[in-house]
């Protein structure tokens, strides 16, 4: 096993990048699973489990991701107020009109580890075209 070893990245040597995706009729799980798989730095030859080597996304048109099947009538977004019969299931087509960074945000931290990196803090989503993250170049993303 003599000079073999494998490399590891160190949490200050990471280079972090920003992608730019469009959300506009794309299956909501599976571009959840790309973006997830982008913050965790699975793309990347460089992964560490143990460090966070994930790029930075900036998702636009949340509002205008599609839901294949009848996911948006079926799939109910679940919480509970902490009253005393406070339960509520408010479906996807309800919570994809009000609030759609939120719906996206839940769906993707879904997919991410639970673990003490927080992946999530490298997601930017916003419903329209617009976002404020231009001073940081983002580079197109086509998943």
């Amino acid at each position: 096993m003599a000079g073999s070893s494998s490399y590891l990245a160190k949490a200050g040597e990471v280079e972090r990048k920003w992608f730019l995706v469009d959300a506009t009729d794309r299956p909501i799980g599976r571009l959840a699973a790309q973006v997830a798989m982008i913050l965790t730095g699975k793309h990347r030859p460089t992964y560490t489990p143990h460090v966070d080597t994930g790029d930075y996304v900036i998702v636009v048109n949340a509002d205008k991701v599609k839901m294949t099947g009848r996911k948006a009538s079926q799939s109910r977004y679940k919480y509970h107020t902490g009253h005393p019969g406070g339960y509520r299931a408010i479906p996807w087509e309800r919570m994809l009109a009000r609030r759609p960074e939120f719906l996206f945000r839940h769906v993707v931290k879904g997919m991410l580890p639970k673990t003490r990196l927080k992946y999530g803090r490298k997601l930017k989503v916003y419903a329209g075209p617009a976002h404020p993250h231009a001073a940081q170049a983002p580079t197109p993303l086509d998943l």
